[in-house]
């Protein structure tokens, strides 16, 4: 076991030196480090900068996010995927405001109690906004400190007891912050996943794995499979205007809007797909299709490959809260996914 005091502060000279000029370092606003610290959830730093940086122009406060509509919301957040972490976002910024007089607690029992404070985000904006003693455990942590004990197997939720005790012994009772920050950035910059930098790391006489020289078969590298989809999507215009539908409010991509279509289902073709999707989800037959452009896209788990037609239908889909007809150049106003919006972009610069 490393000495609390001996670990810590080697750590946190070696992070003071090397770590990286990151904007939302540049705060000690416990809002700004909480949407910082939700968008870097499953998304890398050099994806989220910009994002961070449009959000705080756009809802600078607690109360700009709780007054913003969800649409605007998504719309900003188009791109970053997991749009839970946005609706979740949304919600807490409206309970800060009725209970918090928009203001971020300071106490980690409020803040678990949050709309989307896990025990990552609630240690996260504990530590590094208030300084308050809290170990977090994110993938990087999970990482080093597996590392740093040798411990075999996976680096899933399983060894979390076992890391967060560890944590708990050599976290320092000051400069929360600097600590954590620096176990997060030595993970991202010199312990990362399969090709560790061992002889830069500041604790490598404190790592039981880098001793034993087993620090690059821990963690216990999983094999990752991505699933092919294929979607069939239509394209129906009318009078200069685009028909695009909302997605149900629970489930994958949840209330973001696209162009009507579906999965394509074993034996089928694209063009049987889309006659099919547009009968159940829409109650309308297509007179014609015709092949517009296919449009690749991935997500975490799986790739997805989008068969484009523009179609006709004697038909025309009535207007709801769901279902809009609108212009090309105003379908930039609504959020959807990755795949939708580059299909808009495509439709607004063809080739």
């Amino acid at each position: 076991m490393p000495k609390r005091s001996s670990f810590s502060e080697k750590l946190m000279r070696w992070y003071c030196r090397c770590a990286r000029n990151l904007p939302w370092r540049q705060t000690r606003n416990p809002y700004e480090i909480w949407i910082s610290e939700v968008m870097l959830q499953q998304t890398t730093v050099n994806a989220v900068i910009p994002y961070y940086q449009r959000w705080v122009r756009e809802f600078p406060t607690v109360q700009h996010a709780a007054d913003a509509p969800l649409f605007k919301i998504l719309k900003l957040w188009q791109g970053l995927g997991y749009y839970q972490r946005a609706k979740n976002i949304h919600k807490a910024a409206k309970v800060l405001c009725a209970l918090h007089q928009g203001k971020i607690p300071a106490d980690p029992n409020v803040l678990k109690n949050l709309p989307g404070f896990g025990p990552y985000t609630t240690g996260a904006v504990a530590s590094i906004a208030f300084d308050i003693p809290h170990p977090i455990i994110d993938a990087n942590i999970r990482r080093v400190i597996m590392r740093i004990l040798a411990m075999k197997g996976y680096a899933d939720a399983s060894r979390d007891q076992e890391i967060l005790a560890f944590l708990n012994k050599i976290m320092p009772s000051k400069k929360a912050a600097t600590f954590n920050q620096s176990l997060m950035e030595l993970g991202a910059l010199l312990c990362r996943n399969r090709t560790p930098s061992c002889l830069l790391c500041p604790v490598k006489g404190d790592c039981r794995a880098y001793q034993k020289g087993v620090q690059e078969i821990i963690p216990q590298p999983r094999k990752r499979i991505m699933k092919d989809i294929d979607v069939a999507v239509g394209i129906l215009r009318k009078g200069g205007k685009y028909f695009i539908q909302k997605r149900p409010s629970q489930g994958l991509l949840a209330d973001l809007w696209e162009f009507p279509g579906g999965k394509i289902e074993e034996k089928e073709t694209p063009v049987q797909a889309l006659k099919r999707e547009f009968r159940e989800e829409l109650g309308i037959a297509i007179a014609s299709v015709k092949p517009l452009m296919h449009v690749r896209h991935s997500y975490t788990q799986f790739r997805v490959r989008l068969h484009v037609f523009l179609c006709q239908s004697q038909i025309s889909v009535q207007e709801d809260s769901a279902h809009k007809w609108v212009r090309l150049f105003d379908l930039l106003k609504y959020p959807m996914p990755s795949g939708s919006a580059r299909i808009v972009e495509k439709l607004q610069h063809p080739a």
